[in-house]
């Protein structure tokens, strides 16, 4: 089950870098950013999962040699990513508004064009 979450996470990277860099459409390529973001959440999430560990909730009683926990910090960092991706998206799209207003296009080919 968790090598499906490696091959998943790996086919969103690959798809979303494949999308940025053959999309000439600007909202597309801010999609492709938003799909290779998620894969890299999910291979976060896959690399810090252990099958059968519990929180790391404990008091000293509880606590013994064979105590299994699951590492918080991936969970932390994947959650930190999470909200920088929203905030870059949300730039991104407010960016693609505003090339749409000055230019009145989104495609890059029309944009390079434009140069002057």
């Amino acid at each position: 089950m968790i090598m499906f979450n490696y091959i998943a996470s790996f086919f969103l990277i690959v798809l979303g870098f494949y999308t940025i860099v053959t999309k000439t459409n600007l909202v597309k390529t801010v999609i492709g950013l938003s799909i290779a973001d998620y894969g890299v959440n999910l291979l976060i999430i896959s690399i810090g999962f252990n099958p059968g560990g519990t929180a790391p909730i404990f008091t000293w009683g509880e606590l013994n040699p064979a105590s299994f926990f699951v590492d918080p910090i991936p969970q932390a960092l994947t959650l930190t990513s999470i909200v920088i991706g929203a905030c870059v998206t949300a730039m991104s799209l407010s960016l693609v508004m505003k090339l749409r207003e000055q230019y009145g296009t989104i495609d890059t080919r029309e944009i390079r064009r434009l140069r002057g």
